[in-house]
């Protein structure tokens, strides 16, 4: 539902992914690009990806938005390579700012 979306912000994702070396990177997504393709929430769209040795370590099946952004991110090279080599926590607060963030090296 969401995979068209998150397929024009996977690039800059990668370039971010690569950046949080040197700390926690953000990323202002456009609201109203997820807001035409899903139902409108008051609450907004919220959630978290623990990235953990190059898998998805939580339950995110209950948040499409998440599911298709982590298929996207599991699907491309570059961003498996990093995954292989660090854990990442990926997060969208309610007011569409995307957080990275390196939580360790993988074993």
């Amino acid at each position: 539902m969401y995979t068209q979306i998150w397929s024009k912000y996977i690039p800059i994702i990668r370039i971010l992914m690569k950046r949080t070396q040197n700390g926690d990177q953000s990323l202002d997504l456009n609201k109203i690009d997820f807001e035409r393709v899903g139902m409108s929430r008051k609450a907004g769209y919220k959630f978290e990806i623990e990235l953990v040795n190059g898998k998805v370590a939580n339950l995110i099946s209950s948040s499409v938005l998440a599911s298709d952004l982590a298929t996207l991110m599991l699907e491309d090279a570059a961003i498996k390579t990093l995954l292989a080599e660090n854990n990442f926590t990926v997060s969208l607060n309610t007011r569409f700012q995307l957080a990275l963030k390196r939580t360790g090296a993988n074993a």
